[in-house]
């Protein structure tokens, strides 16, 4: 599969791969420095990969509760809340975000690769009168990344971005070109950004219209590369790696998302279990003490002896140190514990660290 802005990508001399069917840019000039571009000045990214799902009639709200961990209930149109989608066992399906269109008219962003799983999933669970479409087709989106974001976007639209707060959205927005679009104020790398939803076939338009805007900024297109090292800086969750149907919220450190006090919800007899116990792996932090790459599965080890496992690692751009992200024991995780790394034919030294690796200033 293609986005509607793979001949873009293609013109700017981007290296295309596959990820989970779509034929997407890894990297334009270099992951390096497409990652600092974002961190100090503005980086363009495609995801119109992503998936969407519309979810509206009677009862939708209450079923989307119903649904995810995170409480939705008192959210109000123009609020994005961000969300783990679990099953029974407290396993992950996917993590989300639920954007609040109107009563009982909701859109959930997920992840790519497991669209069609999480539209069969939310469509095998909902109730007579709720109405669920993959709505993927229709929705091109397109993110914009780093401090000079808001200055980039600002010059394309009369709409008032400092407004718009973290996790809040503006829709209908008739000025942005290649619209109307949808705004909102999250982002998957620590740095301030805006997401553009607008029609699949318009993404062109405002892709070229966002580089020339930007090109006195600095802006630029990054790959998925990149994204990668952005969010692992910035300890951001990756399904398929702190999260999965093996991994729940609890232990990925996304417990804040998971509120027991709702009322029932898919997943919250298993996790409230979890949470009470107390017995489960945790997410820490890594930074390498001598030199060595980490990789997802490599061990984490306390002397000679494994506790754990690494879900992703590597090199940091702007933080130039290796670091990591594992799942350990409860006992392992205070700041500053010396534990290591098998990489290869040897254990490198690490210390745990306090997360985020990376908070913007």
């Amino acid at each position: 599969m293609k986005t509607p802005l793979y001949e873009q990508h293609v013109s700017h001399n981007a290296r295309i791969v596959d990820f989970a069917g779509w034929e997407m840019p890894i990297q334009y000039q270099g992951i390096i420095s497409e990652h600092i571009a974002t961190r100090r000045g503005a980086g363009l990214f495609d995801v119109s990969h992503m998936g969407e799902i519309t979810i509206n009639g009677p009862g939708a709200g209450a079923f989307i509760n119903a649904l995810v961990t995170n409480d939705i209930s008192k959210a109000k149109a123009g609020r994005a809340v961000y969300s783990p989608l679990c099953m029974e066992d407290g396993g992950t399906v996917d993590d989300l975000l639920v954007y609040v269109l109107g009563d009982d008219n909701y859109l959930l962003v997920v992840n790519a690769a497991n669209t069609k799983k999480d539209y069969d999933w939310v469509r095998e669970h909902a109730p007579a009168g709720v109405m669920v479409e993959n709505a993927s087709r229709r929705y091109a989106q397109i993110a914009i990344q780093g401090p000079r974001a808001l200055s980039v976007l600002a010059k394309l639209t009369k709409i008032d971005l400092d407004s718009i707060r973290y996790y809040r959205f503006v829709q209908d927005v008739t000025d942005i070109p290649g619209g109307p679009g949808l705004i909102s104020r999250t982002g998957y790398t620590g740095e301030d950004g805006f997401e553009v939803y607008l029609p699949w076939d318009n993404a062109p338009v405002l892709w070229e219209a966002l580089l020339e805007a930007g090109a006195p900024l600095g802006i630029t297109p990054v790959g998925l590369g990149a994204r990668d090292t952005l969010r692992l800086e910035a300890a951001m969750p990756l399904y398929g790696h702190e999260l999965s149907a093996g991994i729940t919220p609890l232990q990925a450190g996304l417990s804040r998302f998971v509120k027991f006090d709702k009322g029932d919800f898919i997943g919250r007899k298993a996790l409230l279990a979890q949470s009470e116990s107390g017995d489960y792996t945790r997410l820490i932090g890594l930074v390498l003490k001598d030199r060595g790459i980490p990789r997802a599965g490599y061990p984490v080890l306390s002397g000679e002896t494994v506790i754990g496992e690494v879900t992703s690692g590597g090199q940091a751009p702007y933080l130039e140190e290796a670091i990591a992200l594992a799942l350990v024991p409860a006992g392992y995780t205070e700041p500053g514990k010396a534990l290591s790394i098998g990489i290869r034919d040897r254990n490198v030294p690490a210390k745990v660290t306090a997360l985020p690796f990376y908070k913007r200033g």
